[in-house]
Parts: structure tokens; sequence; C-alpha cells
């Protein structure tokens, strides 16, 4: 009886249960008792359309759970492909995935924090964009939850809000405010590096530093391998335009740990930071080239080759160059606009002679101009100027796009770059419309779009005055009111910070004759703000400018002796370099090189060599030698890994890098013999002297005739000099011991030609061989080069150079352009007397 009894039993409640409560029954009867058998069954799909399979069969009853499983399982799915066999526009189209849709909205509120984020990460992934319904919807819900989001959820989140364009957004505002409030709490380096990227665009300066220093504080809690950590702490410094060494540093040992992990993607973006940065990182550089190298031939389709291009053509050897170009040669007929660009881009940055190639990018370009914005026309038009691309149809199409943007455009940016794209084209011109248009906004314009807007116009006025024979007055009154908006602009400005951003990239003609001395005014004013900071970028535009303010480098000077601890030893180099090329020294000269050299000792192994090289240079224009500093240099380790690096510059610097070093090797030669560092540039200068020097400029031909009657004839006048270590000086003459002239050999020289270049090819001192009591004059003339751009004060490289000429035996006589030209010396009579009294200490000539 028992045994019936009980199930009765069990039934009977249940009835009475059913007519009590009808919903929950209804509920009861057809939801499943475990919702595990359907999660599990999802888990267990090998493709989306078994997914899909799954909500066809249980739509009416998915969970807020399956919901977000049967979206996280589609995404998984998509992610294990590769880039060729993705079809998230396949899935996003299937009438599942809108039956999913429909679903997320109805079941959101139910889901938990992480879920609730996860599923609009996912959304997005799918490509629904920021004003679909769902994703309104999904980021209000998570609005309205923000504060008690987690600090992994948070992150996700402002990602997501990152990928919408919303970096500026209330929203994004509001998770700064979290961030802040509740940095001191945060532990986790992933999460707060997403972070940092996320809300980069909203934060004051204090918070950054804050956020740095949180950082340096976290970075020894993640390992070696944690590569993407790295690369967001370098994106952040990125994007809030700071260059901070230290973590930079060390974010750069994770990538060389991790190097063949990376792939193409990854080692193209820590690139583009590190340029943006402009950090430069040889070994990793080197350790990339290899690695890109081994990819060429790995791809075989448009869109990853073209990244490949960009990325290892600039470094890449000429054979590996070579590769490169054939390889997108036969693949330009597949090229989409924007791939054809970024190949000509990386032309332009490989001084690309390829003139097949050239011209096949080129006609791609051509055929898709009217789908350029203004910023990409304004870049077409630079890479065809520098790639010397003539083409007039291309130029009258670009010519007609760049008007017809710049008769609608109101952005003063946007206005400058089209401004500037037009004056580069060939036969450049402004009309009033377009004067009149810049007029109106100059008011709006900060100094970098006013520089801009004075570069293009003076192209334009010196078009006018050679090809036309006139000056449009219009263009000269706009030349006006951009120096009276200039100086009105650095006037009124009360931040250095605020200035430097805006200075720190100008250059050329306009900047250079109109608003560098009110520039340099302003930053004495606000001198007292240059800190560990900003020092190293002060100093770099000192140097840039040729601008000597002892007062600001004394400033400079001052904060490298009570900050220098805090000062990166990558910094070193930039702060030195205006002392050494502008000849000054700051109070407490030795103590100031030798706080610098002390900073960089424990680093000497591992700095870049071109920045060892430049820093010995600079120091040795000072009169200045470390034996460490030389040590770590002059060795056979140094100057092979060196020799592989130059393989990796472009043909300027790698010719700048090569004279920094024999010029170097030069003065400790000459100058600390004691080191026994040997001379070994005989070769090279002798492949770089056997160049033609080609003609005299006018006042060296008026130099060199007068000369030659001061001195009693031709013959006691040598031109074009070659010295013992390779140093030319215009004219060399010979005095004996009563200073009377003393004639060399026959000379044919032809006035306005120089003669052949007088060398000797050894290096002993020049004045060993000379008679008793003789002496050799060398006379050099000086150009606006050699001294400073506001004072006659003679420059760094100049007043090195007449030390070495006195060492080597040379009485010195240096013969400056605003002494020459001047009217003091107006007359033959008058320039003749100053020879005379150069060569000989009197009026005239000795008899």
């Amino acid at each position: 009886m028992k045994r019936v009894f009980f199930p009765r039993l069990i039934v009977y409640n249940m009835l009475r249960l059913r007519a009590i409560c009808p919903f929950s029954w209804r509920v009861f009867q057809f939801r499943p008792f475990s919702f595990e058998p359907l999660l599990n069954q999802m888990n267990k799909c090998t493709d989306e359309e078994q997914i899909f399979d799954l909500i066809e069969k249980n739509k009416d009853i998915l969970s807020e759970k399956q919901v977000a499983c049967a979206l996280s399982m589609l995404w998984q799915f998509q992610k294990q492909k590769s880039s060729l066999l993705k079809n998230v526009e396949c899935i996003r189209d299937h009438p599942q995935f809108l039956t999913l849709h429909n679903l997320t909205t109805t079941k959101m509120e139910f889901m938990n924090d992480s879920t609730l984020v996860n599923v609009l990460y996912i959304i997005q992934q799918f490509g629904f964009e920021a004003h679909d319904p769902l994703v309104e919807a999904l980021v209000t819900e998570a609005w309205r939850r923000l504060e008690r989001f987690d600090i992994n959820v948070l992150s996700k989140f402002s990602s997501c809000l990152a990928d919408q364009h919303l970096c500026f957004s209330p929203l994004m505002g509001k998770i700064a405010d979290i961030v802040n409030r509740n940095l001191e709490t945060i532990q986790d380096l992933r999460c707060l590096s997403v972070l940092m990227v996320s809300i980069s665009s909203l934060i004051s300066q204090r918070f950054q530093e804050q956020l740095v220093n949180k950082t340096e504080q976290l970075f020894d809690t993640i390992d070696s391998s944690q590569v993407n950590i790295a690369r967001r702490i370098v994106q952040f410094l990125r994007n809030i335009k700071y260059g901070y060494y230290p973590l930079l540093e060390r974010c750069n040992k994770v990538f060389l740990s991790n190097v063949n992990h990376l792939d193409l993607d990854s080692i193209s973006k820590i690139l583009s930071l590190y340029h943006s940065l402009q950090f430069h990182s040889f070994e990793f550089i080197l350790m990339t080239k290899k690695r890109l190298t081994e990819m060429i031939p790995l791809f075989d389709y448009p869109a990853s080759f073209v990244k490949l291009f960009v990325t290892l053509g600039p470094v890449a050897g000429p054979e590996e160059e070579k590769r490169l170009k054939s390889t997108i040669l036969l693949m330009s007929e597949e090229l989409t606009s924007h791939q054809a660009l970024a190949v000509m881009g990386a032309m332009e940055e490989m001084e690309s002679r390829n003139s097949r190639l050239i011209k096949k990018i080129a006609s791609i370009l051509h055929k898709h101009l009217d789908n350029y914005k203004p910023v990409e026309l304004l870049r077409i038009t630079q890479a065809s100027i520098l790639l010397h691309f003539q083409s007039k149809e291309l130029f009258v199409k670009l010519r007609e796009l760049l008007l017809s943007y710049l008769k609608v455009s109101v952005i003063p940016s946007e206005i400058s770059l089209l401004v500037c794209a037009l004056s580069m084209l060939p036969s450049p011109h402004l009309d009033e419309a377009r004067i009149s248009q810049i007029e109106a906004v100059l008011p709006q314009c900060d100094l970098n779009d006013l520089n801009s807007f004075a570069t293009s116009v003076l192209r334009c006025i010196q078009y006018d005055h050679m090809y036309r024979n006139n000056i449009p007055g219009k263009q000269l009154k706009l030349l006006q009111k951009l120096d009276h908006y200039g100086r009105q602009r650095l006037q009124k400005c009360s931040s250095l910070n605020l200035l430097w951003e805006e200075v720190k990239s100008l250059k050329g003609d306009w900047f250079a004759d109109s608003l560098l001395e009110e520039t340099v005014v302003t930053l004495q004013r606000l001198m007292d703000e240059i800190n560990y900071i900003n020092v190293a970028g002060i100093a770099s535009f000192i140097s840039r400018t040729n601008y000597l303010s002892t007062s600001l480098l004394d400033r400079i000077a001052s904060v490298v002796l009570q900050q220098i601890e805090k000062i990166h030893p990558f910094a070193i180099l930039a702060i030195i370099l205006p002392f050494s090329a502008l000849n000054y020294d700051p109070p407490q000269r030795d103590e100031f090189f030798g706080t610098c050299l002390q900073r960089l000792n424990s680093y000497l192994s591992i700095l870049d060599p071109l920045m060892l090289v430049f820093l010995g240079y600079s120091l040795a224009t000072r009169e200045y030698f470390s034996e460490d500093l030389l040590k770590a240099i002059f060795n056979i380790r140094f100057l092979a890994k060196l020799d592989s690096q130059l393989e990796l510059l472009c043909s300027s610097l790698n010719m700048k890098v090569q004279f920094r070093l024999m010029e170097l090797n030069r003065a400790v030669c000459l100058e600390c013999p004691e080191y026994q560092i040997p001379w070994f540039h005989d070769r090279f200068c002798q492949q770089q002297y056997k160049k033609d020097f080609g003609s005299m400029n006018g006042a060296q031909q008026q130099i060199y005739k007068m000369l030659a009657e001061v001195l009693g004839g031709i013959s006691f006048v040598k031109a074009s000099v070659l010295t013992p270590y390779y140093y030319t000086i215009d004219f060399e003459c010979i005095l004996d011991k009563r200073k009377k002239p003393l004639p060399y050999g026959s000379h044919n020289t032809t006035l306005g030609k120089l003669p052949k270049i007088h060398s000797e090819l050894n290096t002993q001192i020049a004045g060993s061989r000379l008679p008793p009591g003789a002496e050799k004059i060398a006379l050099e003339f000086l150009d606006s080069r050699a001294f400073c751009r506001n004072i006659p004060h003679l420059k760094g490289k100049s007043a090195m150079k007449k030390r070495h000429l006195e060492i080597l035996g040379y009485h010195v006589i240096q013969i400056p352009h605003f002494e020459w030209n001047s009217m003091a010396l107006s007359t033959k009579n008058a320039r003749m007397d100053y020879l005379r009294e150069r060569i000989f200490g009197e009026g005239k000539s000795s008899s």
C-alpha cells in the first residue's frame, strides 16, 4: 500500500499547486528543469550552424545566460579563423542571429555586470554601430550600473566606448572620475592599461603623472610575456604625447624578449608608436627587421603584404627592398585606394627611385582621387613632389579637388592643410577668395596653422616673383596679418606646456624670421616652468633654431644640476646639444657636463650607437672628453654594431653619422693623443673629398683676387687646401719670420673655379716642414651658417675647426660675412686694408 500511496500523494499536491498558481505551473511545465544541458550543448558545438540550430529549437525558452553563451560561442568561432575566412557579415545577417539580437534586448536587465559588458563587446565585434538600438540600450544599462562595476568590467566597458569613438563623451568622463577616485586600490595593470588608453583624451596633466607613477609601481607585477599590456602603456604615452623614457625602456625590454612571437600587426603598431614618440630602439628595429624579412614569402594577398611593405620597407636592405618592390608591383592591380596611399607613403620614406613602381602607384591614386579626404590629398601631393613624379593630369585633378574642398571648409586646420597642398603644386597661386577665406579663420588658428599658412603664402609669393614678375599686395598684407596673430598668440600665452605643444615642431623661414625672437622672449618669461619633464624638449628647440639665449641655457643647466636623478639618460644628448652647437658654456661648466656624463655611465653599453656617436661629438666641440665614453665608442664591437645600424638608415642620416664619427675621431686624435685612439678615416675622407668642390661663391672670388694682390701675386696663395686630417680651408699662405709672403709653385687657376685640391695625405703636423720661423696662415670666410642666428657668436663646429687648425700649426684668420659685407668695407681699398691688417697686423703689406 505504501508504494501506491506515495506517488499518488505527489500527484495530488502538484495538481493543487497548479490550481493555486497557474502562472508558476506554466513556467515549471515548459521551462527545462535544468539550464545545464542546453549550455553544455552550446559549449560542445563545433560551428556556427550548430549554435543557430539550438537557438531555433529553443528560442522561446532561452535565458539570459544562454543568450550570452550563444553570442560568446559565435564570436569564438570567428576569432579562430584567419582574416580571409572570417564571415562576420554572414553571421550577422543570419535569421537566428536576429533572434539573438532581439532576445538580448529583452534579457539584458537580468544579465550580471560582466555578462552585460561582454555581450556589448561581442555585438560591436559583429559590426553593429553605436546608433544601433541594441548597442544604445546596452550602453545605457551599463551606464546605470557604472559605479558598481569592478575594475575588470570597467576596463572592458571603456574599451567598448573607445571603439564607438566616445573618448570625449560624458560617460567616458565618468569612468575617468571613477579611476581617479580608486587609483590607489587598483592592482591589476592589465585592466589599468586598458582604462589609461580609453580615458587618455580627457585627463589632466596631474592625473597623467599619477597614472604613469602607478604604472611604474605595478610594472613588476606582470611577467615578461605581457606584450599587450606593454603595447597599451606605450599607446597611452603616445596619446598624452609624453615620451617617458623609463616606461618606454621597460616596455621595450618586454617587446625584445618576445620578438619571435610578435606578428606583423604587433610589430607595425609598436614601430608606429615609437615613431610618434620619437623613441629609437636600434635593437628592436634590428630584430624585427630579421623577423619581417622572414615573413616576405608568407603573404600573397595585398592587405597583409602592404602592411609588411610599409613596416619593413624603410629599414630594408637592398636585397629585401628589391623583393618588396617586385612583389608589390605584381599586386598593384589589386590594391585599394588606401593600400596604394600607404605604399606611396612608404616609398617616400624609403627615398625610392623605382620609376616604374612610382608611376604604377600614382596611376592607382589618380584613379581613386575622388575618394580621398583632404589630409590624404596633402599626403599624395607631398609624396608626388618628393618622389619627383610629374603628371600634368594628376596635378590638375588634385588642384580641382583641393579647391572644391577648400570652398566649403570652415575648420582652420583643414583649410591650412588644403592651402599647403595647393601651394606645393606647379604654378601655385592664391586668389582673392582664398585669401579672404584664410583671413576669416586667423583668429581661431594656433601657431601650427599660422605657420602652415605663412609657408604656403611664401611659396606663392616666390613663384609670382620668379615667373610673373610681380607680388600681389593682398598676399603681402596676409603675411602681415599672420605676423600679427602669431605675436598676439605668443604674448597671451601663460603656460609653458601649452606653448611647447605649439612650437615644438615649428620650422621654416616665416617662423625663423618673424616669430622666433618673440617665441624666445615668451620662453624666457615662462622659464621658471622648465623642469625635468620638458627640459630636453626646450633644449632641442634651442639647438634647432640656433638662437643663443644665455638665460634659457643657464636655466636648463640649473634644472639638470638640481633634478638630474629624474632625467632619463636617453634625454642627455638633447640637453647637451644646444651648448655644443651654440658654443656656450654655462656657469659651473665642468660640474654640468660631469653630471650629465655620470648619469650616462651605467647606460653606455645599451644606448643606441647613433646616440653615443652624436654625444661624443657634441662633447668634443666643447673640449670635453670622457675616457669611458671614448672607450665605449672606439672599439671593434661597438663599430660593428654601428655598421649594422647604418644599414637601417636613410642615405642622408647614414652619411651624417659617418661624418660625425670621423669628426669625433679627428678631435680625439688632435686633442687627446694620450688616449692612443688611432685615426682610421683616411679612406672615407678620400672618397668624400675626391668629389668636385664646385665653384667659388662671390665673396670667395673677391677675397681670392684681393689676396693675390695683397700677397704679391697668385703664386703666394693657395685656394681650397686640404690639411692633414682632411680639413678644407678656403685660402692658405705662408709668411716667413719677417712676415714676408713665401711663394708656392705655379698655379693654374681660373677665377671663379676652385683649383685642384692641395692635400697632404699623412697626419703629421702641417708646420713641421716650414722654414725656421715661418708660419702657415689659414684664411676662412665664414657665412651666416657659422654664427648664431641672433648674435655674431661663433658656433661650436666653426670654433672647433679653428682650434684644430691651430693644433695643426696654422695661424687662423676668420673673415665673418657681416664684417666683409659691412658699410665700413664697402670699397675695394677698405677691403684690401682689412686683409693686410688681418694678415700682417698693419694697414699695408710689408715690403
